[in-house]
């Protein structure tokens, strides 16, 4: 998908409680309210001068209330989206816009598209993580990517493989989860969907058994957790106004940063310098023309390891851990719903023609194009659970040139401006009044076909030239996984009085897991 374990609170606690001086909690607060106020007092004398000629977004908080509701940051967001469509936050050096309004976005992701990308900014905070990959560059570096990807995704062969592997992969899931609910043990359903998500992205994508799934690999395991880890403390560079400093002094929160990406960089390295050596020794040409994504980069580009880490990186974000996370939502909102849970059971067994079958992977194999198009409910739910819970719950991009926003608001140059899906998922003006609800039968037609909405008002997979190219490629895999994993067990919560949360992080996982018992439907 476009393009999200061990580190929940303790990403603003650890983090900021560590040895490092910058890191005491007092004196962090108190020089990020002083640098906060300041840079109210400075932008406002600058937007006060600016009145008679520009009319700007009303200023709802700071950096430093970011800061301080990072553990739940979305909620505290959303709020403001519901007071105001669009907004300000006034950092030390620049207005930050973040918007929920469809005509907004739909002029910053395609009419005006040319003034909003990632820019400087974006990629001085993501590099050390993603570098010089598709979701952190503009210009030709992200149109060559974008050129090669798209043939990938396009490709029929592709397509095919993938259904394979995801087939494969769902039947091994199924196993395991079959093994827990005859023992009647608790599992933590979205570790599980991570480890086999990361299998099924490595093959496909870079024809590479990982097997973390089964625990055998104890490197692959270790590259997991450090990405996870990296992700939430890049994410958390975007409110840490010192993190420049603490990166020059390698302290605190970007030691850890810098520990997890060199773990995530060996592992990189290593599976790039062996698919090179394979490829070079190869005496089979047909081989030269294998269809995963890092061998068509290895006959398209320069052969530069650095590079095509990067690229790596970028698809591992978009293909493990947006999929992953979006099962994972989507069996928590299963467990609080059961009869939507019963009703594509239900769907899942007519439309695969297989009430009875002798193991999981006879059941996984029946998921056919064919059949998968026949399940328009459980694509629905899909969709309802990304509505309620994006993978990515908000996109920054950079305004590069004066501009005036389809409300009438300006935006400087330099300014960012970001798009929150999370937010957006639960307005009223765009839902209705049951926007908060989950509820699957608002995407089917009177005859339960699925209909789709405007990209600009569901925003999960981007819109406009940057559109996610495996929207298709992760519903099919998604409704693989879920089909097998509904059509073969029901789902409850192990404790259903649990709060579940999400992680501040890149991508919306949810916080220390998912835990739920499964259990045998009945015929199985």
């Amino acid at each position: 998908m476009v393009i999200e374990q061990q580190l929940p609170s303790s990403i603003v606690i650890s983090l900021m409680t560590h040895m490092d001086f910058f890191s005491n909690p007092i004196f962090f607060t108190a020089l990020a309210l002083i640098a906060s106020l300041l840079a109210l007092h400075i932008l406002t004398r600058k937007l006060n001068k600016d009145q008679r000629k520009k009319k700007y977004h009303p200023i709802a908080g700071t950096s430093f209330h970011q800061l301080l509701n990072f553990n739940r940051l979305h909620h505290y967001m959303t709020d403001l989206a519901g007071k105001h469509r669009t907004y300000r936050l006034l950092t030390p050096s620049r207005n930050e816009i973040y918007t929920a309004d469809p005509a907004n976005v739909e002029y910053i992701l395609k009419t005006n598209f040319q003034n909003y990308g990632k820019g400087w900014y974006n990629y001085i905070i993501l590099k050390d993580l993603l570098g010089d990959g598709i979701f952190t560059v503009d210009g030709d570096k992200w149109r060559q990517q974008r050129k090669i990807s798209s043939h990938e995704f396009s490709t029929k062969v592709l397509r095919d493989f993938s259904s394979l592997i995801f087939r494969k992969n769902a039947a091994k899931l199924a196993n395991m989860v079959s093994e827990a609910a005859t023992s009647n043990q608790i599992i933590d359903i979205q570790d599980l969907l991570m480890k086999s998500t990361l299998d099924s992205l490595f093959q496909v994508a870079f024809g590479t058994e990982l097997d973390s799934m089964c625990g055998s690999n104890e490197e692959g395991k270790s590259f997991g957790n450090a990405f996870d880890d990296s992700s939430a403390m890049i994410l958390w560079r975007y409110v840490d106004i010192f993190w420049r400093i603490k990166k020059f002094l390698n302290i605190g929160s970007e030691a850890a940063l810098n520990r997890s990406t060199k773990i995530v960089n060996d592992f990189v390295f290593k599976l790039i310098h062996s698919k090179m050596e394979q490829m070079k020794n190869s005496k089979d040409e047909s081989s030269m023309k294998r269809e995963d994504i890092l061998s068509r980069f290895l006959q398209v580009t320069e052969n530069d390891p650095t590079y095509l880490r990067d690229i790596i990186l970028n698809f591992i974000i978009a293909g493990k851990d947006t999929t992953a996370t979006t099962l994972s939502w989507f069996i928590h909102m299963l467990c609080k719903h059961p009869a939507v849970q019963e009703k594509i059971a239900k769907e899942v067994k007519e439309a695969t023609k297989k009430k009875e079958f002798t193991n999981y992977a006879e059941f996984a194999a029946s998921m056919s194009e064919e059949a998968l198009e026949k399940m328009h409910y459980l694509h629905a739910a899909i969709t309802e659970t990304l509505r309620l819970y994006p993978a990515v719950p908000v996109d920054a991009k950079i305004c590069f040139s004066d501009d005036t926003l389809p409300d009438g608001y300006s935006v400087n140059k330099g300014d960012m401006v970001s798009y929150q899906p999370y937010a957006m998922g639960r307005m009223k003006f765009i839902w209705g009044d049951d926007a908060e609800v989950f509820r699957p039968e608002r995407w089917l037609d009177k005859d339960g076909i699925f209909q789709p909405e405007s990209p600009f008002k569901f925003t999960a997979f981007q819109a406009g030239p940057r559109i996610c190219l495996g929207k298709e490629f992760a519903y099919r895999e998604m409704k693989i996984f879920s089909a097998v994993m509904v059509g073969c067990f029901q789902f409850k919560m192990s404790d259903e009085n649990k709060i579940v949360n999400y992680r501040t992080m890149i991508n919306l996982h949810i916080d220390g897991g998912l835990e739920v018992r499964a259990f045998h439907r009945n015929g199985n």
